[in-house]
């Protein structure tokens, strides 16, 4: 974590939980010549509106200058972590058991690096995912210090 996103991190953490709300992730990113400074928020319950987004973004941008913790020019958004929301934090992982995740590993697992599937526990050890490998169902533990990344997915194969 950069010393900006952690400093921004800081500042919002009391503003969201006075609102009862749950901070998801900080970015401080560049894409092409601009600098976005990006604040993911959302409900204990995932059903976020955009008037709390801006009440959060209004909060923040006062703290922002009165702290002033970046030096370039940067756009501020604030928004919802959307449908494949980022799974950070234990709680995160726990919350999300019997739903579709997506996983990036550090290494190989069963000669793979990135699963899909429904998450059946999620625990000391690690991550257990129930995912399908072309016909066969498996089940795969997924160490918590080998995962990069893990998110919230969208089973497109699931019948409807």
């Amino acid at each position: 974590m950069s010393k900006v996103t952690t400093e921004v991190e800081q500042l919002v953490t009391p503003i969201v939980e006075s609102l009862n709300l749950e901070l998801v992730e900080v970015e401080f990113v560049k894409e092409g010549r601009d600098w976005f400074l990006r604040v993911y928020v959302d409900t204990p319950e995932g059903s976020i509106d955009i008037e709390q987004c801006a009440q959060v973004s209004e909060l923040l941008s006062v703290k922002l200058d009165e702290v002033d913790p970046i030096e370039q020019n940067y756009f501020l958004e604030v928004s919802s972590p959307g449908a494949e929301r980022p799974l950070k934090k234990d709680a995160d992982f726990e919350k999300s058991i019997g739903q579709f995740v997506h996983i990036k590993s550090y290494e190989a697992i069963n000669g793979m690096k990135e699963f899909e599937g429904y998450l059946k526990s999620y625990t000391d050890q690690g991550a257990e995912l129930a995912v399908q490998i072309k016909t066969r169902k498996i089940t795969v533990l997924i160490p918590k210090d080998k995962i990069a990344k893990a998110r919230l997915a969208i089973d497109f194969s699931a019948e409807r």
